[in-house]
């Protein structure tokens, strides 16, 4: 049989689950009253307090909850849960190493899963706010300026190290991703290179240096993306020089490429793939196939001409 304590619990959970938290708390406060050696009512009581909002109250009586469970031997799980729930407050009060401190304490009561997801969570919001907290542009300047110097002078491990302070100051400055990807490119680490290019070109889509420095990476082995790479450059500035001499050197590079290997190469182009795959361009393919007079038809479509010179280039469809 419930005893009045428990009775008085139960109206508290009610009240709660219709969120009427002022009558939850006065139940659980009546529950405490008669019975103030159960820390579970101290713990429904913290959870109400939580949802009204009321931080610090939640704080008080989640500390009173743990010195009662250890006074009257309760569960650990208990414990830990009012230890999380203090925890959850100071996060909410953005108190964060206080927050890292209980949810601490309360992982070495009980390695409950949502606590540790919980803690994960919070330690995110640590690192986070310790980042903002270490943002500073002009120091970013002085880093990347250093870093310039050492590329300079061939050092370019050691610039790497300035680019990184650099990006650490300041993540949202393009410059210094495309600085350090010509250093990584330097000591032939092409794939941290491409990271670092791809991140440029996110920050600042419009800034050539990064569709240089990738174009230059890739076409060492990938002639047919760096192409596509240059021309995308050479949209931004078509007077560019480098990306000028970079198309010819695929292009020519592409062309000395046996057919069947260009081809080959040619299927990992995604615009070659959105074409090849093209329901009304498969039609029109196997009509040229069959009809020579057909073609001339369909070349006269400016569009359809445009994509299938496309494939001739690549070396996917073979004329003559």
């Amino acid at each position: 049989m419930a005893t009045p304590a428990l009775k008085a619990k139960e109206l508290g959970n009610k009240a709660y689950k219709a969120k009427q938290f002022d009558t939850a708390i006065k139940h659980y406060d009546e529950a405490i009253a008669l019975d103030p050696t159960d820390i579970t009512f101290y713990n429904n009581k913290g959870a109400v307090n939580f949802e009204k909002g009321n931080y610090e109250a939640v704080i008080e009586v989640c500390l009173k909850a743990v010195d009662i469970g250890r006074e009257e031997g309760s569960d650990y799980k208990h414990i830990a849960k009012a230890l999380a729930r203090v925890g959850k407050a100071y996060m909410k009060l953005d108190d964060l190493d206080k927050s890292m401190y209980y949810y601490d304490k309360a992982i070495t009561e009980h390695r409950d899963p949502n606590i540790l997801n919980e803690r994960s969570q919070v330690l995110k919001m640590v690192k986070e706010k310790e980042k903002l907290a270490y943002i500073n542009p002009e120091k970013s300047q002085e880093e990347k300026a250093k870093g310039n110097e050492k590329f300079k002078q061939g050092k370019y491990a050691e610039a790497i190290e300035f680019y990184n302070e650099a990006i650490k100051r300041n993540p949202a400055d393009h410059v210094p991703y495309s600085n350090r990807a010509a250093c990584y490119t330097k000591l032939m680490e092409f794939g941290l290179a491409m990271q670092d290019c791809d991140k440029c070109i996110e920050l600042n889509p419009t800034f050539i240096k990064g569709y240089l420095r990738k174009a230059a990476v890739l076409k060492i082995d990938k002639p047919a993306e760096a192409k596509a790479v240059y021309e995308k450059a050479l949209e931004l500035d078509p007077n560019n020089a480098e990306a000028r001499q970079g198309l010819q050197h695929c292009a020519q590079s592409l062309r000395n490429l046996k057919p069947e290997d260009r081809a080959k190469l040619a299927m990992n182009d995604p615009e070659i793939q959105q074409i090849l795959q093209d329901p009304s361009m498969q039609v029109i393919l196997e009509q040229m196939q069959k009809d020579p007079a057909a073609a001339q038809e369909h070349l006269k479509n400016a569009a359809v001409r445009d994509k299938f010179m496309k494939l001739v280039e690549s070396g996917i469809v073979r004329v003559g």
